[in-house]
């Protein structure tokens, strides 16, 4: 689950707020360059200042990742595709150019990228640099299926990398925290457009829990999503298919998706927070609310879909083999306390990539995300699921609610100091630092 909105800014006080309403921050000011040499000059006038700099996408991140008292980059400007490379199958895109825009644009060309979260309102850059991903048994993160980058530097200039150019920027930078500079334009691996079946049906969660390795092994995309207070489960599996194309009708479409998933869930939302004691009732309710279904349609409109119920949320990898122990760990957490959680835990898994900070760099990951309604004390349920997934060596995602710091991220992290030591090298002075970047990599 994630986000559907932007961030904001007040403009009577130019403070800038995430989606999720949990940071704020009031910038020196904000800038909204419309070409990379607008961007770089803004990033050597606050060097000149003394102000630091951090660049905004949507606000979707729960953390404070992009949150400053110095410069704000607004990257709205900086949109649309650069070039498309039939040859090389790649597509080059600006930084700040929503992936909804990308998917839409990307589909009139008969292309598509090849796995995506599910949602699609951040930009690219936001969504790579904070390794936004969805599920695959092979395919992983947005930021693995990057080719090339463009970032502007602390001094200014302009800098790419890609596997053979700046090869360990290029490493490290897909998923770069905004600690490296601003990229300013994405080169994303694309592939001829495909249909994907999704099978969508409730599945006891003993059951999922059983079958889990098969299923896993079974599908090219798996996830499933447990109601907390129930031993119920809707499991999700998407295939590539030969077609045809049978979308969900647009009747259906708007009752489970929007009526059911975003409206009734929404006044459950309302009723849960007034009175919390009705929360494992709702659970139950809730649970059952969505039948089983399939249709087959173009990747995007298969592997996102609408969230318009605002949320906090924290979200852990661990490794894929302790995510059964995990999820047990979790149920039997909430069941033994007061805890009341009316919002259903997320499960996903990506394969192990090569990138230095990716929450599955180097190892096949398991994601379970906990989430609390906006507004609903969320500290003690996060609490105690920070605990489980710690004791597994979890890694946090670095755009949604943690506590850990960079003591603890350089044992979880086999390639950590290697991404410190590019930071020092690319950022000395630490014009891209702020509170969050401060507590997760060290001073």
């Amino acid at each position: 689950m994630s986000s559907t909105a932007s961030g904001k800014t007040s403009g009577a006080n130019g403070t800038w707020r995430n989606w999720g309403g949990n940071v704020a921050a009031r910038p020196a000011r904000q800038v909204a360059p419309a070409s990379v040499e607008e961007l770089a000059a803004a990033v050597r006038r606050a060097r000149e200042d003394g102000l630091k700099v951090k660049a905004v996408g949507t606000g979707h991140s729960f953390t404070s990742i992009a949150a400053t008292d110095g410069v704000l980059i607004r990257p709205q400007l900086l949109t649309g595709i650069r070039r498309i490379d039939r040859e090389a199958m790649t597509v080059t895109v600006e930084s700040g150019t929503p992936l909804k825009r990308l998917n839409a644009a990307l589909a009139r060309e008969g292309l598509s990228l090849t796995n995506m979260g599910d949602i699609m309102e951040q930009t690219v850059c936001g969504a790579t640099s904070t390794g936004t991903h969805g599920t695959g048994r092979e395919s992983a993160s947005i930021a693995a299926q990057i080719k090339g980058l463009e970032l502007v530097t602390a001094d200014g200039s302009v800098l790419c990398c890609s596997a053979q150019e700046n090869p360990e920027v290029f490493t490290a930078a897909r998923t770069g925290l905004g600690a490296l500079g601003v990229v300013t334009a994405i080169t994303f691996a694309v592939e001829p457009l495909f249909l994907l079946t999704a099978r969508e049906e409730p599945m006891p969660l003993e059951r999922v829990l059983a079958e889990f390795d098969q299923l896993w092994a079974e599908n090219e995309h798996f996830e499933f999503y447990w109601f907390p207070h129930t031993e119920n489960t809707t499991i999700k599996r998407n295939n590539r298919s030969l077609g045809p194309e049978r979308p969900v009708g647009r009747l259906a479409g708007w009752f489970e998706d929007e009526f059911l998933s975003n409206g009734v869930f929404q006044v459950a939302q309302w009723v849960g927070r007034a009175a919390p004691a009705t929360v494992p009732a709702i659970a139950r309710i809730s649970s059952r609310a969505l039948s089983a279904r399939s249709y087959t349609d173009i990747p995007y409109k298969v592997f996102t879909s609408p969230r318009r119920v605002r949320f906090v949320e924290m979200e852990y990898a661990v490794p894929r083999t302790a995510l059964v122990e995990t999820v047990r760990e979790l149920k039997a957490m909430v069941e033994r306390s007061n805890l009341r959680v009316g919002f259903p835990v997320e499960v996903r898994t990506a394969p192990a990539d090569d990138i230095t900070l990716s929450t599955a760099s180097g190892r096949d990951s398991a994601y379970v995300a906990v989430h609390m309604y906006r507004g609903t004390p969320y500290q003690a349920y996060f609490t105690a699921a920070e605990r489980i997934f710690t004791a597994h060596e979890g890694r946090p995602h670095w755009g949604k609610v943690h506590t850990r710091d960079a003591e603890y991220l350089a044992r979880v992290y086999p390639r950590f100091a290697e991404f410190t030591a590019l930071r020092d090298r690319l950022d000395p002075d630490r014009l891209f630092q702020n509170d969050y970047l401060r507590r997760v990599l060290g001073a």
